[in-house]
Parts: structure tokens; C-alpha cells; sequence
């Protein structure tokens, strides 16, 4: 397995975070990623350093106008008198949802106040002097990971902070400012015909699945907590299946809070399932560790080592797999979730 990630991904490092009407300490630290790369080594894997491909990953699943918002709205934020120190949403627009749209139309303001309520989702994204260059950097990673797999690796790992799966074409949401797991898929359907995505975290995978919610080239599946109780809330519930020429080629698997290992490894196999009967030719997994008992923000009571089984799950695919690092916030416990996960893959 070859695996990669930037040193620039340390510097994202957000001071606020409300939760349940709440400021409490992020949940997105630095020393995460110290962790992952321990478990990485302890398992004989020195991690690559990605190329510079500046924005042009980026660009495949998301728009301009909120990609330039994203790279200078810290410099023009601390230009208003009396701001924060990061730049949060105090205004949200209303928008009724568009399955049949690709994006929405620009932000028709160009206060960066306004922008700031129409990119940002919600109080769990701050923009810091350096989001921008860890997110960027992060796509980077996925991009390397992709190009690995394309040269002919069997497996590869991309060690991806910020995280990118809540992250919609237009929309920074959950700690997720760049999707690198839609950008990875996006890069192999340069190759690969059928993509398929498994997203395996606490939380839905909503901005993965609206990027590809309209197309049948790559088939979106999610094992997440119930959205009826836990974020993101509004998407993920089972009657999702897609739009138009991508209808049928979305899943959604929620699991009932508390639920255990074995839930956990039914709804991997259904998952992996339906990538076989899409006739994938490539996988990516979007992997978090927030399904973990311990999880700080976690709803389920996942072991540690059920990570081991789900790692044996995916490699039973038999396919050329991408693995993108989503979530998990108990710092104690990810690397041991990593190094199991690896085992289970790598070892069978």
C-alpha cells in the first residue's frame, strides 16, 4: 500500500466549534493527524508527499466562485472592523433544495459577510489564516492517492485533514471544506468506467452524494447514523436513490444509534454488495472513526477491533481501493482504528 499526505494539512487549526448551542473546544485538532501517522508507521508505511496541483482538483467537483471565496475570505474578514478571529456565518439564505441542480447559482452579494453565510454551512466550518492551504493540500493528497492507483497500486491511502465528505460542490460543511473523496472518485473516471464510493463514518456523506446525485458512472453508497437523530439531519434517509439519469445508483444505510459491530459489519456487506452489482471497477472508501464507542461526538459503540473486519470486508471486493480519511475525534483511540482497519486489509 502506498500512502500520502502534506505536512501543510498540520496547519488548519480551528479555535471555535458550536455544538448544541454551546462554543466547545473543536473537535478538528492538529494532533489527529499525529495519531494516524503513528499508526501508519507502526505498520511500515512512510507516507508519500502529493505534488503541487493547485486548485485544478478542486475545480472537477466544485465551483469557482466558492473556491476563491474559500482562498482570500480570512484576508478580506480581518479587514471589517471588530470581526472574529475566524470567519463564521451570522446570516444563512434560504434555499428550498434542487436535486436537478448541479450547484446553485453564485452568491449575488459580494459582501464577504454574505458570501460567508451562503458558503458556510453552519458554525462547525471557521475559515482560519490557514484553511485554505491545509484543504488545498488535503485534495493534493487525494490526488496522489488517485494517481497512485491509476499507475497500477492495488491499495493506496490518503491521509486527508481537513476532512471532505460534508463538503458540497458550493459549501463548506462539518469540519469539510474540499471534498478529496469526491475529487479522488472524479480523478479515476479518467480510467475506470464505474466508480464506486463506500462512505463509512458516523455521519452521512451528504456533499459526496449530492456532487454525483444526477450520474450513474459512479454509484454512491453511505453507512451512517440515522439522520433522523444525528447530523446531518436533512439528508440520508433511505428513500434517497438519486436524480434522474443517477437515479438507483445512491444508497443510503442508516443504523439506529448504539448500534454495535455486527450492525455495523451487515450494512458494510450490503454496501459492498450493491458496489458489486454496480459492476465497479475501482473503489474508493471514504473511512471515519467516529462510529467508535469512545468518539466524543459519536452516536454508535463500534469496538476498535471491528475495524480489523471491515478492513478484511473491503479487500474481499477484490478491488483497486482508494482509502480517503474522513472523521474520528478521540484522539486516543483513531490510531489503533487506523493500524486495526490496515490489518484487516492488507493482512485478509
Amino acid at each position: 500500500m502506498r500512502a500520502f499526505f502534506h505536512a501543510d494539512q498540520h496547519l488548519h487549526d480551528p479555535q471555535q466549534f458550536m455544538r448544541v448551542g454551546r462554543i466547545v473546544d473543536p473537535q478538528d485538532r492538529p494532533a489527529r493527524v499525529d495519531a494516524l501517522l503513528a499508526a501508519l508507521s507502526s505498520r511500515g508505511l512512510t507516507p508519500e508527499e502529493p505534488a503541487d496541483y493547485g486548485m485544478a482538483p478542486a475545480l472537477t467537483v466544485h465551483t469557482k466562485p466558492y473556491l476563491d471565496f474559500l482562498a482570500g475570505a480570512y484576508e478580506r474578514w480581518q479587514r471589517i472592523p471588530g470581526a472574529g478571529i475566524e470567519v463564521l456565518p451570522n446570516v444563512s439564505p434560504y434555499w428550498s433544495g434542487r436535486p436537478d441542480w448541479d450547484h446553485r447559482p453564485s452568491c449575488p452579494s459580494q459582501s464577504v459577510v454574505a458570501q460567508a453565510g451562503y458558503y458556510l454551512g453552519g458554525l462547525s466550518v471557521p475559515l482560519g489564516p490557514q484553511t485554505w492551504l491545509s484543504s488545498l493540500k488535503s485534495t493534493h493528497t487525494a490526488m496522489a492517492a488517485a494517481e497512485a492507483i491509476l499507475s497500477g497500486a492495488g491499495e493506496a491511502y490518503a491521509l486527508c485533514r481537513p476532512s471532505g465528505h460534508h463538503a458540497r460542490a458550493d459549501q463548506a460543511n462539518g469540519f469539510c471544506y474540499l471534498n478529496n473523496t469526491a475529487i479522488a472518485a472524479q480523478h479515476l473516471r479518467t480510467r475506470f468506467a464505474r466508480v464506486a464510493v463506500l462512505d463509512v463514518d458516523a455521519h452521512h456523506g451528504d456533499g459526496t452524494q449530492e456532487i454525483f446525485y444526477r450520474r450513474p458512472d459512479v454509484l454512491t453508497v453511505s453507512v451512517h447514523v440515522d439522520p433522523n437523530e444525528y447530523y446531518p439531519f436533512f439528508t440520508g434517509y433511505a428513500h434517497e436513490r438519486g436524480y434522474g439519469e443517477g437515479e438507483g445508483y445512491n444508497l443510503n444505510i442508516p443504523l439506529a444509534p448504539k448500534s454495535q459491530d455486527a450492525v455495523m459489519f451487515a450494512a458494510v456487506e450490503r454496501g459492498l454488495r450493491e458496489v458489486q452489482a454496480f459492476g465497479a471497477e475501482v473503489l474508493v472508501v471514504a473511512l471515519g472513526y467516529d462510529s467508535h464507542r469512545a468518539d466524543p461526538i459519536g452516536l454508535l459503540d463500534v469496538t476498535t477491533p471491528a475495524f480489523r473486519e471491515i478492513g478484511r470486508l473491503i479487500r474481499s471486493a477484490g478491488l483497486p481501493t482508494l482509502v480517503v480519511q474522513e472523521g474520528g475525534y478521540q484522539i486516543s483511540v483513531i490510531g489503533d482504528c487506523l493500524s486495526a482497519f490496515l490489518g484487516g486489509m492488507l493482512e485478509g
